[in-house]
Formats: C-alpha cells, sequence, structure tokens
C-alpha cells in the first residue's frame, strides 16, 4: 500500500489528509484518512519540516503504517546538493528507516540538482521535482512518472489536493 499525504494551513491550524493506494499506475483509492490539528507551528525559512512534521504524525494515528510501503509527501526530501535533509528525510528517521519517502515538489529548490530527479509528464513543460531516501531516486521518480493522469499532476495528488484544502468536509 502506498501513502500520499498533503497538509493545509488556515488560521492557526491545519488539515494533514493521507490516501492510500496499492500502486502507482491504479487510480483507485483505498482510504482517505484526515486529521484537524491545532496550534502549528509558524513557517520557518528552510526548516518547513517542524511545521508539517507534527501535523503528518497526527495524521498516522489513524493509518495503519505496518501495511504501507512507500510515502509520498508534497515538498522535499534534500533541499540542495550537501544532502540537508528536509521534511522527507526527518519523516523517513521518525519512522526508523522502515518506509521509505518519496519529495514530489512543484517549484525548484536553489541549489539542488543532484539530489532531485525532474519528471516530465502529459504535455506539461513543466516538470516534478522528485527526491526520495530508502528507495532509489531513478525508482521514485519513474513511479511518479507512471502514476495515473494525463496532466503533470497526478490524479491521486491533485485529489488529495483538494481533499486537504475541503475544509468544511467532515472528517473521519
Amino acid at each position: 500500500m502506498i501513502l500520499a499525504t498533503d497538509v493545509y494551513y488556515f488560521n492557526n491550524q491545519a488539515k494533514a489528509v493521507g490516501v492510500t493506494f496499492e500502486s502507482y499506475d491504479n487510480n483507485t483509492i483505498s482510504s482517505i484518512s484526515s486529521a484537524i490539528i491545532d496550534n502549528v507551528e509558524d513557517y520557518e525559512p528552510g526548516s518547513f519540516y517542524k511545521r508539517e512534521l507534527p501535523c503528518i504524525i497526527e495524521l498516522f494515528l489513524k493509518i495503519d503504517l505496518s501495511q504501507i510501503n512507500a510515502i509520498i509527501i508534497d515538498g522535499y526530501v534534500f533541499l540542495d546538493d550537501n544532502r540537508k535533509e528536509g521534511l522527507g528525510a526527518y519523516l523517513y528517521h521518525y519512522l526508523q528507516k522502515k518506509v521509505p519517502i518519496i519529495g514530489v515538489a512543484k517549484t525548484s529548490f536553489h541549489d539542488n540538482k543532484k539530489n532531485v530527479v525532474e519528471v516530465f509528464r502529459g504535455k506539461s513543460k513543466k516538470p516534478l521535482f522528485v527526491t526520495s531516501i530508502g528507495i532509489d531516486l531513478d525508482l521514485a521518480s519513474s513511479n511518479i512518472k507512471s502514476m495515473y493522469g494525463e496532466n503533470r499532476f497526478p490524479d491521486l495528488l491533485k485529489l488529495l489536493d483538494q481533499e486537504t484544502k475541503n475544509i468544511t468536509k467532515s472528517l473521519n
């Protein structure tokens, strides 16, 4: 099972959502879980993980992680060519290096060319920026490229983004 996560911030709160699915090339969702987190840390440039990681950890309380083979995050594993750790690396360590992490970002990060694969999907001229830990970077980028959907952003990740931003929907 693969888990994709995203977090949306509003007021002093966050909504973390996780979508599970069986394979990268399938568009069938196994489950959607969500959590509302109060008193979220302020954003700190270069230390985004301090804000996002606690939200994802709160979401994990609603997910059986023993069934998860990989986690996709909205963000980076490494922030630069010197492997400065980003959210994905911190999450990997939190999970005691047991679950591979794939970071998918929409924008490039300064000084980060060695640890990133640009993935072009569909007819888009703009890439997604894929990083990984616990899984070969080429395999991780191939997995993201193979995800269902014809556009730059895979359909399941687009659905996840929409679900995260829907703060009025009842939570499970």
